[in-house]
């Protein structure tokens, strides 16, 4: 029995991992939240402001990242990517028993139901129909002067709206704060009360 055991988990359980850190949540409505970001490879999307690069990673199992984690004094977990859809489970997160678990996705899949937090920055691509059947927590828009505002009635029914400025200047920098497209949101949101302003807080001090 022990071993039927342990042979499904390792079906279930392997993944491809592009990073683990202890941090805090640098923007949203859980800003200042000390987490554990489960950073996972690959995602269906490619988009041009991306500052992350996804196609690399580590093949891990469940028990292997439980053994990572496990050192935090934290129990809350932001599962993000890429896109983290494309390999997370419910029945990985079944694993993960007395974990808090955040989602950030692109909200092009299917959410898995035992997530606790679900955060969707949409792009350019299909909202996938489940997710306008329920109401979730955040949507994020990443914003620049030379994106069309957004319409509140695209995006799935959300306790927050927020739109959050790209800080990718002509250099495309991690950390390069563009004012003109923290003016543009500024601007937006005076108009457009329904919708807060995000600033990713964590590239303005420089951490992870």
């Amino acid at each position: 029995m022990l071993l039927r055991c342990q042979k499904h988990l390792k079906q279930i359980a392997d993944m491809k991992v592009r990073e683990i850190f202890y941090s805090i949540q640098g923007e949203g409505a859980r800003q200042g939240t000390a987490s554990i970001f489960i950073r996972l490879s690959n995602c269906n999307l490619n988009c041009w402001f991306c500052d992350t690069d996804w196609s690399t990673g580590e093949e891990m199992t469940v028990e292997e990242i439980k053994i990572k984690i496990e050192k935090y004094p934290c129990k809350e977990i932001v599962w993000t990517g890429g896109e983290p859809t494309l390999q997370l489970t419910n029945e990985i997160l079944k694993q993960f028993e007395g974990y808090y678990h955040c989602i950030e996705s692109n909200g092009t899949n299917e959410i898995p139901s035992l997530i606790d937090y679900i955060v969707v920055a949409p792009k350019d691509a299909l909202i996938h129909s489940s997710l306008l059947r329920i109401k979730i927590n955040e949507v994020r828009i990443p914003l620049s002067t030379i994106d069309k505002n957004p319409d509140i009635k695209d995006y799935p029914q959300a306790n927050n709206y927020f739109v959050s400025p790209l800080f990718l200047g002509k250099k495309k920098q991690r950390f390069e704060l563009d004012m003109n497209n923290v003016n543009s949101c500024i601007q937006f949101v005076k108009n457009n009360p329904e919708w807060k302003l995000s600033l990713q807080v964590h590239k303005l001090i420089n951490i992870r």
